[in-house]
């Protein structure tokens, strides 16, 4: 079995050239879940794929990270087969504010009839959650204000951040078993996201080294970072990962095997 990252986007909400910040692991060469769900994210997605996503994280609620849910709405409610099927994790303090931005508003269909949510399977998560037979670990990230943002870790393969400030004190529990981390950086940091100064004064170099940085403002800036010696995520980018030493669990409902195969890589 192998295990990958896809990156749909790298940029910063006005880097629209880059991509909203989204990705997702693949196993096998086909999605098994999805961080984020921007704009510029699920076209990048729906032009890999050819369908949208069936599973997704979603880790705050800024709209370069949740823009593409209308579409998202459109393609599972009016397809009998995927309305109401489509997993949503969210963390449960982001629920409030996933709805306000997202599914708050009235009679989301000209002909009534529907709610936002009956497109979806919403399920509130905490400190982790099972998916498809593996935990997922959750953790608080320092973006914009307390308790909005969340990263994700699947043990043993990827760590992602999501949009943050320097969390050391996170890491060293989130990522000590050797995980690929996608990490928030910029060329200069500011209240809300990390520099990469930021980064280099906060970790250590060991950790710093299984860094791929994402969320830049342009290529060029992108360029900047690389000539310091990082390395950088692109958009569209397909990174190996190692095989995670989550816990697993032979229950599996979340995924539709027949439907799995048929999914191009």
């Amino acid at each position: 079995m192998s295990w990958a990252l896809r990156f749909h986007g790298v940029g910063n909400a006005a880097a629209v050239e880059l991509g909203s910040a989204m990705a997702t692991i693949e196993r096998d060469a086909r999605p098994w879940l999805t961080i984020d769900c921007g704009a510029e994210g699920l076209s990048a997605f729906l032009a890999h794929y050819g369908e949208a996503p069936r599973a997704l994280f979603v880790t705050h609620t800024h709209l370069d990270h949740i823009g593409g849910f209308e579409r998202l709405f459109i393609d599972a409610f009016f397809d009998p087969a995927r309305r109401g099927r489509t997993r949503i994790y969210v963390p449960a303090r982001v629920v409030p504010l996933l709805h306000q931005r997202v599914g708050d508003y009235p009679n989301v269909l000209a002909e009534g009839g529907a709610n936002f949510w009956d497109a979806f399977q919403v399920i509130p998560v905490g400190d982790a959650f099972w998916h498809d037979g593996l935990r997922l670990e959750v953790f608080e990230t320092r973006h914009h204000w307390p308790q909005t943002s969340y990263g994700l870790r699947l043990r043993g393969s990827v760590v992602w951040t999501s949009d943050t400030r320097p969390i050391p004190e996170a890491l060293a529990r989130y990522a000590d078993a050797d995980e690929l981390i996608a990490h928030d950086c910029a060329l200069h940091g500011n209240p809300s996201h990390s520099g990469i100064d930021d980064l280099e004064r906060e970790y250590p170099p060991v950790l710093l080294d299984r860094c791929i940085l994402y969320h830049y403002a342009s290529a060029a800036d992108g360029e900047a970072l690389r000539a310091r010696g990082r390395r950088i995520a692109h958009p569209g980018e397909c990174i190996a990962l190692a095989e995670p030493t989550a816990p697993r669990t032979e229950v599996s409902g979340t995924t539709d095997a027949a439907h799995a195969a048929s999914v191009p890589a």
